[in-house]
Protein backbone atom coordinates (compact mmCIF):
# COMPACT_ATOMS: atom_id res chain seq x y z
CA UNK A 1 0.00 0.00 0.00
CA UNK A 2 1.34 3.38 -0.97
CA UNK A 3 2.18 5.92 1.71
CA UNK A 4 -0.25 8.83 1.90
CA UNK A 5 0.85 12.15 3.42
CA UNK A 6 -2.08 14.10 4.90
CA UNK A 7 -2.66 17.76 4.14
CA UNK A 8 -4.18 19.32 7.26
CA UNK A 9 -6.03 22.57 7.86
CA UNK A 10 -3.67 24.94 9.73
CA UNK A 11 -4.51 26.79 12.94
CA UNK A 12 -4.50 30.45 11.90
CA UNK A 13 -5.67 31.84 15.24
CA UNK A 14 -5.38 30.04 18.62
CA UNK A 15 -8.70 31.55 19.72
CA UNK A 16 -10.54 30.50 16.55
CA UNK A 17 -9.98 26.85 15.60
CA UNK A 18 -12.61 26.89 12.84
CA UNK A 19 -11.89 28.17 9.31
CA UNK A 20 -13.83 28.52 6.07
CA UNK A 21 -12.51 26.57 3.09
CA UNK A 22 -12.55 29.55 0.73
CA UNK A 23 -10.90 28.03 -2.34
CA UNK A 24 -9.35 24.77 -3.60
CA UNK A 25 -6.59 25.51 -6.11
CA UNK A 26 -5.62 21.95 -7.11
CA UNK A 27 -7.90 19.30 -8.62
CA UNK A 28 -8.16 15.70 -7.49
CA UNK A 29 -5.36 13.63 -9.05
CA UNK A 30 -3.28 16.64 -10.11
CA UNK A 31 0.49 16.72 -9.65
CA UNK A 32 1.75 19.06 -6.92
CA UNK A 33 5.15 20.22 -5.73
CA UNK A 34 6.38 20.57 -2.16
CA UNK A 35 5.25 23.91 -0.76
CA UNK A 36 2.59 24.42 -3.44
CA UNK A 37 -0.63 26.09 -2.29
CA UNK A 38 -3.54 23.66 -2.62
CA UNK A 39 -6.25 25.64 -0.81
CA UNK A 40 -7.09 28.93 0.89
CA UNK A 41 -8.81 29.18 4.28
CA UNK A 42 -10.29 32.16 6.11
CA UNK A 43 -11.20 33.01 9.70
CA UNK A 44 -12.74 36.22 10.99
CA UNK A 45 -9.26 37.61 11.62
CA UNK A 46 -7.05 36.32 8.82
CA UNK A 47 -6.60 34.43 5.56
CA UNK A 48 -4.15 31.55 5.21
CA UNK A 49 -2.75 29.10 2.71
CA UNK A 50 -2.85 25.30 2.89
CA UNK A 51 0.36 23.91 1.40
CA UNK A 52 1.56 20.49 0.35
CA UNK A 53 4.40 19.28 2.58
CA UNK A 54 5.82 17.08 -0.15
CA UNK A 55 5.58 16.54 -3.89
CA UNK A 56 3.33 13.97 -5.56
CA UNK A 57 -0.32 13.75 -6.53
CA UNK A 58 -3.35 15.15 -4.70
CA UNK A 59 -5.78 12.34 -3.79
CA UNK A 60 -8.70 11.79 -1.42
CA UNK A 61 -10.01 15.36 -1.51
CA UNK A 62 -12.66 15.29 1.22
CA UNK A 63 -14.45 18.64 1.17
CA UNK A 64 -15.91 21.23 -1.16
CA UNK A 65 -15.37 24.98 -1.12
CA UNK A 66 -17.58 26.88 1.31
CA UNK A 67 -17.59 24.41 4.22
CA UNK A 68 -16.27 25.24 7.68
CA UNK A 69 -13.47 23.02 8.97
CA UNK A 70 -11.57 22.59 12.22
CA UNK A 71 -7.83 23.12 12.48
CA UNK A 72 -6.20 19.72 12.09
CA UNK A 73 -8.87 18.31 9.78
CA UNK A 74 -7.39 16.37 6.87
CA UNK A 75 -8.28 18.07 3.59
CA UNK A 76 -6.63 15.55 1.23
CA UNK A 77 -3.46 13.48 0.82
CA UNK A 78 -0.27 13.49 -1.24
CA UNK A 79 0.53 10.16 -2.89
CA UNK A 80 3.00 8.73 -5.38
CA UNK A 81 0.29 8.09 -7.99
CA UNK A 82 -3.03 9.79 -8.89
CA UNK A 83 -5.00 6.57 -8.25
CA UNK A 84 -3.68 5.80 -4.76
CA UNK A 85 -6.13 5.18 -1.90
CA UNK A 86 -6.18 3.69 1.60
CA UNK A 87 -9.41 1.87 2.61
CA UNK A 88 -8.67 2.57 6.29
CA UNK A 89 -8.75 6.37 5.83
CA UNK A 90 -11.52 8.82 4.95
CA UNK A 91 -12.92 9.46 2.39
CA UNK A 92 -12.44 5.82 1.34
CA UNK A 93 -13.19 4.25 4.75
CA UNK A 94 -16.79 3.13 4.97
CA UNK A 95 -17.58 4.28 1.42
CA UNK A 96 -20.34 1.74 0.97
CA UNK A 97 -22.02 2.66 4.24
CA UNK A 98 -21.46 6.42 3.98
CA UNK A 99 -19.54 6.39 7.27
CA UNK A 100 -16.29 8.25 7.85
CA UNK A 101 -13.86 8.24 10.73
CA UNK A 102 -13.46 11.62 12.38
CA UNK A 103 -9.68 11.53 12.64
CA UNK A 104 -6.87 10.18 14.74
CA UNK A 105 -7.13 13.00 17.31
CA UNK A 106 -10.78 12.20 18.14
CA UNK A 107 -10.49 8.62 19.28
CA UNK A 108 -13.17 6.20 18.12
CA UNK A 109 -15.72 8.75 16.90
CA UNK A 110 -17.74 7.34 13.98
CA UNK A 111 -19.96 9.75 12.08
CA UNK A 112 -21.87 9.74 8.80
CA UNK A 113 -20.84 12.26 6.18
CA UNK A 114 -24.19 14.16 6.33
CA UNK A 115 -23.83 14.39 10.11
CA UNK A 116 -20.25 15.63 9.83
CA UNK A 117 -21.22 18.26 7.28
CA UNK A 118 -24.05 19.51 9.52
CA UNK A 119 -21.81 19.61 12.61
CA UNK A 120 -19.12 21.58 10.78
CA UNK A 121 -21.67 23.96 9.25
CA UNK A 122 -23.29 24.66 12.64
CA UNK A 123 -20.03 25.04 14.56
CA UNK A 124 -20.41 21.90 16.68
CA UNK A 125 -16.94 20.63 17.66
CA UNK A 126 -16.49 17.01 16.57
CA UNK A 127 -14.79 16.32 19.90
CA UNK A 128 -18.09 17.08 21.69
CA UNK A 129 -20.02 14.34 19.85
CA UNK A 130 -20.71 10.98 21.56
CA UNK A 131 -18.19 8.16 21.13
CA UNK A 132 -18.91 4.46 20.87
CA UNK A 133 -21.95 4.87 18.63
CA UNK A 134 -22.64 5.95 15.08
CA UNK A 135 -23.36 9.69 15.02
CA UNK A 136 -26.08 10.41 12.45
CA UNK A 137 -27.51 13.69 11.20
CA UNK A 138 -30.42 13.24 13.64
CA UNK A 139 -28.00 13.00 16.58
CA UNK A 140 -26.43 16.34 15.60
CA UNK A 141 -29.85 17.95 15.09
CA UNK A 142 -30.92 16.82 18.57
CA UNK A 143 -27.75 18.32 20.05
CA UNK A 144 -28.40 21.62 18.27
CA UNK A 145 -31.95 21.75 19.62
CA UNK A 146 -30.66 21.18 23.15
CA UNK A 147 -28.14 24.03 22.96
CA UNK A 148 -30.34 26.49 21.10
CA UNK A 149 -33.47 26.19 23.21
CA UNK A 150 -33.93 29.58 24.80
CA UNK A 151 -34.06 29.19 28.60
CA UNK A 152 -37.49 29.91 30.07
CA UNK A 153 -36.50 30.18 33.73
CA UNK A 154 -38.46 32.98 35.37
CA UNK A 155 -36.81 35.89 37.17
CA UNK A 156 -36.54 35.29 40.93
CA UNK A 157 -37.56 37.94 43.43
CA UNK A 158 -35.77 39.07 46.54
CA UNK A 159 -32.37 37.39 46.77
CA UNK A 160 -29.87 39.27 44.56
CA UNK A 161 -26.86 36.98 45.10
CA UNK A 162 -25.24 36.10 41.79
CA UNK A 163 -22.54 33.81 40.39
CA UNK A 164 -20.51 34.25 37.22
CA UNK A 165 -19.98 31.06 35.20
CA UNK A 166 -16.52 31.47 33.66
CA UNK A 167 -13.45 33.05 35.28
CA UNK A 168 -11.60 34.01 32.08
CA UNK A 169 -11.26 37.42 30.49
CA UNK A 170 -14.94 37.83 29.65
CA UNK A 171 -16.05 36.69 33.10
CA UNK A 172 -13.65 39.09 34.81
CA UNK A 173 -14.89 41.93 32.61
CA UNK A 174 -18.43 41.10 33.73
CA UNK A 175 -17.30 41.18 37.35
CA UNK A 176 -15.91 44.68 36.81
CA UNK A 177 -19.19 45.70 35.15
CA UNK A 178 -21.27 44.33 38.02
CA UNK A 179 -19.15 46.12 40.60
CA UNK A 180 -20.46 49.35 39.07
CA UNK A 181 -24.02 48.11 39.59
CA UNK A 182 -25.45 47.91 43.10
CA UNK A 183 -28.34 45.67 42.02
CA UNK A 184 -26.38 42.44 42.51
CA UNK A 185 -24.17 40.77 45.12
CA UNK A 186 -21.42 38.71 43.39
CA UNK A 187 -20.52 35.69 45.52
CA UNK A 188 -17.90 34.23 43.18
CA UNK A 189 -17.02 32.41 39.97
CA UNK A 190 -17.87 28.96 38.67
CA UNK A 191 -15.31 27.50 36.29
CA UNK A 192 -14.73 23.88 35.28
CA UNK A 193 -11.07 24.54 34.51
CA UNK A 194 -9.96 26.55 37.56
CA UNK A 195 -9.24 24.85 40.92
CA UNK A 196 -11.91 25.24 43.55
CA UNK A 197 -10.75 27.62 46.28
CA UNK A 198 -8.68 29.76 43.91
CA UNK A 199 -9.16 33.50 43.79
CA UNK A 200 -9.61 35.46 40.55
CA UNK A 201 -9.79 39.26 40.60
CA UNK A 202 -10.63 39.21 44.28
CA UNK A 203 -13.48 36.71 43.92
CA UNK A 204 -13.42 33.05 45.02
CA UNK A 205 -13.78 30.18 42.55
CA UNK A 206 -16.57 28.09 44.03
CA UNK A 207 -16.05 25.06 41.79
CA UNK A 208 -17.52 23.94 38.48
CA UNK A 209 -20.86 22.76 37.18
CA UNK A 210 -21.19 20.30 40.07
CA UNK A 211 -21.83 23.28 42.38
CA UNK A 212 -24.94 24.50 40.54
CA UNK A 213 -27.32 22.17 42.38
CA UNK A 214 -25.74 23.07 45.73
CA UNK A 215 -25.98 26.80 45.06
CA UNK A 216 -29.57 26.49 43.90
CA UNK A 217 -30.37 24.59 47.09
CA UNK A 218 -28.96 27.54 49.04
CA UNK A 219 -31.43 29.86 47.33
CA UNK A 220 -29.07 31.38 44.76
CA UNK A 221 -30.96 31.69 41.48
CA UNK A 222 -29.05 34.36 39.53
CA UNK A 223 -26.13 33.63 37.21
CA UNK A 224 -24.21 35.39 34.45
CA UNK A 225 -22.64 33.54 31.53
CA UNK A 226 -18.99 34.57 31.63
CA UNK A 227 -17.92 32.49 28.60
CA UNK A 228 -17.41 34.87 25.68
CA UNK A 229 -17.49 32.16 23.04
CA UNK A 230 -15.53 34.00 20.32
CA UNK A 231 -13.48 30.90 19.56
CA UNK A 232 -15.90 28.29 20.91
CA UNK A 233 -19.56 29.22 20.47
CA UNK A 234 -20.88 25.77 21.52
CA UNK A 235 -19.15 26.19 24.90
CA UNK A 236 -21.05 29.44 25.51
CA UNK A 237 -24.36 27.88 24.47
CA UNK A 238 -23.66 24.86 26.67
CA UNK A 239 -23.30 27.13 29.72
CA UNK A 240 -26.77 28.58 29.11
CA UNK A 241 -28.17 25.05 28.90
CA UNK A 242 -26.48 24.05 32.18
CA UNK A 243 -27.76 27.14 33.98
CA UNK A 244 -31.31 26.68 32.72
CA UNK A 245 -31.33 23.00 33.67
CA UNK A 246 -30.25 23.89 37.20
CA UNK A 247 -32.98 26.54 37.49
CA UNK A 248 -30.82 29.66 37.25
CA UNK A 249 -32.05 32.91 35.73
CA UNK A 250 -29.68 35.09 33.66
CA UNK A 251 -30.50 38.77 34.21
CA UNK A 252 -29.66 41.54 31.78
CA UNK A 253 -26.69 43.59 33.00
CA UNK A 254 -25.85 47.09 31.74
CA UNK A 255 -22.80 49.20 32.57
CA UNK A 256 -23.60 52.59 34.02
CA UNK A 257 -21.88 54.39 31.13
CA UNK A 258 -23.85 52.60 28.38
CA UNK A 259 -26.79 54.49 26.82
CA UNK A 260 -29.99 52.63 25.99
CA UNK A 261 -32.81 54.51 24.26
CA UNK A 262 -36.21 54.21 25.96
CA UNK A 263 -37.83 52.53 22.94
CA UNK A 264 -35.17 49.81 22.75
CA UNK A 265 -36.12 46.31 23.94
CA UNK A 266 -33.56 44.04 25.59
CA UNK A 267 -34.24 40.37 26.28
CA UNK A 268 -33.06 38.48 29.36
CA UNK A 269 -29.38 37.56 29.67
CA UNK A 270 -28.15 40.52 27.60
CA UNK A 271 -24.76 42.01 28.53
CA UNK A 272 -24.09 45.68 27.67
CA UNK A 273 -20.57 46.93 28.34
CA UNK A 274 -19.15 50.43 28.93
CA UNK A 275 -19.85 53.24 26.44
CA UNK A 276 -22.07 51.11 24.21
CA UNK A 277 -25.07 52.72 22.49
CA UNK A 278 -28.40 51.03 21.70
CA UNK A 279 -30.67 53.16 19.52
CA UNK A 280 -34.39 53.70 19.12
CA UNK A 281 -36.65 50.74 18.32
CA UNK A 282 -33.78 48.28 18.60
CA UNK A 283 -34.72 44.73 19.57
CA UNK A 284 -31.99 42.69 21.30
CA UNK A 285 -32.57 38.96 21.79
CA UNK A 286 -31.72 36.64 24.65
CA UNK A 287 -28.07 36.30 25.68
CA UNK A 288 -26.59 38.90 23.33
CA UNK A 289 -23.27 40.61 24.09
CA UNK A 290 -22.96 44.30 23.21
CA UNK A 291 -19.35 44.95 24.03
CA UNK A 292 -17.44 48.10 24.92
CA UNK A 293 -18.08 51.02 22.58
CA UNK A 294 -20.36 49.08 20.23
CA UNK A 295 -23.05 51.06 18.39
CA UNK A 296 -26.43 49.59 17.48
CA UNK A 297 -28.30 52.20 15.45
CA UNK A 298 -32.05 52.65 15.08
CA UNK A 299 -34.39 49.80 14.14
CA UNK A 300 -31.79 47.03 14.35
CA UNK A 301 -32.76 43.49 15.37
CA UNK A 302 -30.33 41.11 17.07
CA UNK A 303 -31.40 37.47 17.33
CA UNK A 304 -30.43 35.49 20.47
CA UNK A 305 -26.76 34.96 21.31
CA UNK A 306 -25.36 37.60 18.93
CA UNK A 307 -21.89 38.83 19.95
CA UNK A 308 -20.92 42.41 19.06
CA UNK A 309 -17.20 42.88 19.75
CA UNK A 310 -15.71 46.15 21.06
CA UNK A 311 -16.23 49.04 18.67
CA UNK A 312 -18.53 47.19 16.27
CA UNK A 313 -20.99 49.50 14.47
CA UNK A 314 -24.37 48.57 13.04
CA UNK A 315 -26.12 51.15 10.86
CA UNK A 316 -29.90 51.51 10.95
CA UNK A 317 -32.15 48.59 10.11
CA UNK A 318 -29.49 45.88 10.36
CA UNK A 319 -30.70 42.36 11.15
CA UNK A 320 -28.24 39.95 12.74
CA UNK A 321 -29.02 36.23 12.88
CA UNK A 322 -28.75 33.93 15.86
CA UNK A 323 -25.27 33.43 17.35
CA UNK A 324 -23.53 35.58 14.73
CA UNK A 325 -20.27 37.35 15.63
CA UNK A 326 -19.43 40.91 14.58
CA UNK A 327 -15.72 41.60 15.10
CA UNK A 328 -13.94 44.58 16.63
CA UNK A 329 -14.38 47.85 14.69
CA UNK A 330 -16.37 46.06 12.01
CA UNK A 331 -19.06 48.12 10.23
CA UNK A 332 -22.35 46.79 8.88
CA UNK A 333 -24.15 49.12 6.47
CA UNK A 334 -27.78 50.25 6.41
CA UNK A 335 -30.49 47.54 6.18
CA UNK A 336 -28.01 44.67 5.72
CA UNK A 337 -28.84 41.19 7.03
CA UNK A 338 -26.09 39.10 8.65
CA UNK A 339 -27.00 35.42 8.67
CA UNK A 340 -27.18 32.92 11.50
CA UNK A 341 -23.75 32.01 12.94
CA UNK A 342 -21.98 34.22 10.42
CA UNK A 343 -18.63 35.68 11.50
CA UNK A 344 -17.53 39.17 10.56
CA UNK A 345 -13.81 39.76 11.06
CA UNK A 346 -12.21 42.68 12.86
CA UNK A 347 -12.28 45.91 10.87
CA UNK A 348 -14.37 44.49 8.03
CA UNK A 349 -16.96 46.55 6.14
CA UNK A 350 -20.19 44.75 5.22
CA UNK A 351 -22.15 46.37 2.38
CA UNK A 352 -24.60 43.58 1.49
CA UNK A 353 -26.21 40.53 3.07
CA UNK A 354 -24.00 37.78 4.53
CA UNK A 355 -25.39 34.22 4.32
CA UNK A 356 -25.83 31.83 7.24
CA UNK A 357 -22.42 30.58 8.45
CA UNK A 358 -20.65 33.05 6.15
CA UNK A 359 -17.18 34.33 7.03
CA UNK A 360 -15.99 37.86 6.21
CA UNK A 361 -12.21 38.02 6.79
CA UNK A 362 -10.69 40.77 8.91
CA UNK A 363 -10.07 44.08 7.18
CA UNK A 364 -11.97 43.16 4.00
CA UNK A 365 -15.01 44.56 2.21
CA UNK A 366 -18.06 42.37 1.67
CA UNK A 367 -19.05 41.36 -0.94
CA UNK A 368 -15.58 40.54 -2.31
CA UNK A 369 -14.38 42.62 -5.21
CA UNK A 370 -13.70 40.58 -8.34
CA UNK A 371 -11.10 41.65 -10.88
CA UNK A 372 -12.73 41.75 -14.33
CA UNK A 373 -11.31 39.45 -16.98
CA UNK A 374 -9.25 41.24 -19.64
Amino acid sequence: MQKLTPIKIPLLNPNEPEALLAAITVEEGAAVEAGQVVALVETTKSTGEVQADTGGFLVGLRFKEGVSLQAGDVLAYIADSPSAKDPSLPPWAGESAGVVLAGEDLGDLRITEPARELALAEGVPLASLPKGTLVTRQVVQDLLRQTETHPLVGAPSGDRRLVIYGAGGHGCSLAALLRQNEDFDIIGFLDDGVPQGSEVDGLPVLGGAEQLEILAGAGIRLAINGVGGVGDLPARLAVYAKLAEAGFFCPTVIHTTAFIEDSATLGDGVQVFPLAYVGIRVNVGYGCIINTGAIVSHDCTLAPYVNLSPGATLAGGVRVGEAALIGMRATVNLNVTVGKRARIGNGATVKSDVPDNGVVPAGTIWPPRHTPHP
